[in-house]
């Protein structure tokens, strides 16, 4: 059972579907058919899954002397310590269910900011990929965001479409959404609200005419007033599902997967459920067309604190 913000999403065929997989290595003009009709790409192996779990060692590898993992466990299996749990002041925790103590947020920023992290993300396979994709030359953007959502939290990211943060540059944004190691369905990993990037688009063009009488600056702001707390289309993912009369897709991620998906796409996550006591460690990064304007505000290393 899949739960967010305290409400279990619905079992029925109708509200809860699995992610349908492409084969990388397809035409490309097929693939970008499906993109354009379903609003995302699930890449099944585009990633060599050695690659991928090297890097998830070297990552928890880093976080090993935060207090973050168990002991005496290999660092690659990521499980969570015990002691995460046990602060009485609940300051281990941030509301995105990631580890919030300061040696695991200067760490992270770290990480980060590595060549290595870097060059995990713009890696041929995947860069390459993107080239062809979009018939040009593509550019990462600078700000790349790396999760690690613990087991037991409560807390899950809400329904939202990634263009709201992204105003101030093209729409032709492609987001990719990296599973860090295989990431099972009750572990939360990303999910899609089919069809729905043709309600991101409506919702989208409802925004511009509210904000029109808005500043600039205020207009390419996801917080401003005409906006929901975060810039969240929705925290009740079963209400939304109902709202648009589609349903939710999942699946079972393993290392080598990746998504890409339109910038209107309504998408979350759920509860991190591991019975493995299995950190989900993911990453999303943006790609667009290097001729295309580019969200300066993104041209910074993401951290934790930097409310964009």
């Amino acid at each position: 059972m899949l739960t967010a913000f305290n409400k279990n999403l619905s079992e029925n065929p109708n509200r809860l579907g699995y992610l349908y997989e492409s084969n990388p290595k397809e035409e490309m003009s097929k693939l970008r058919t499906r993109f354009l009709k379903d609003g995302y790409l699930f890449l099944k192996g585009l990633l060599k899954k050695d690659d991928v779990i090297s890097f998830r060692e070297w990552v928890f590898k880093n976080l090993k002397n935060t207090g973050l993992l168990k002991e005496n466990i290999d660092p690659k299996y990521g499980i969570v310590s015990d002691s995460i749990y046990n602060n009485t002041n609940n300051e281990n925790f941030s509301q995105s269910g990631r580890a919030q103590n300061s040696l695991v947020k200067k760490q992270i920023s770290l990480i980060v900011k590595s060549t290595k992290y870097e060059s995990f993300c713009s890696q041929p396979l995947l860069s390459n990929f993107i080239d062809e994709f979009i018939d040009g030359i593509s550019y990462l953007h600078k700000r790349k965001i790396l999760r690690h959502t613990l087991p037991k939290s409560d807390n899950s990211t809400p329904a939202h479409y990634d263009l709201i943060y992204l105003r101030a540059g093209t729409n032709n944004i492609i987001t990719a959404w990296i599973p860090i190691g295989d990431i099972d369905i009750e572990e939360g990993g990303l999910m899609y609200l089919e069809g729905s990037h043709t309600q991101g688009i409506k919702i989208e063009k409802e925004f511009s005419i509210k904000n029109a009488n808005l500043s600039k600056e205020e207009q390419i702001n996801a917080f401003n007033k005409n906006m929901t707390e975060g810039g969240w289309i929705s925290k009740d993912f079963p209400n939304l599902a109902d709202k648009f009369n589609t349903k939710w897709l999942v699946t079972n991620f393993e290392a080598g997967d990746i998504l890409l998906h339109s910038p209107y796409l309504i998408h979350a996550s759920t509860n991190n459920k591991s019975s493995k006591e299995r950190i989900r460690l993911s990453t999303d990064i943006r790609f667009q067309n290097v001729n295309d304007k580019i969200d300066i505000r993104w041209d910074n290393h993401w951290h934790e604190d930097d409310n964009l």
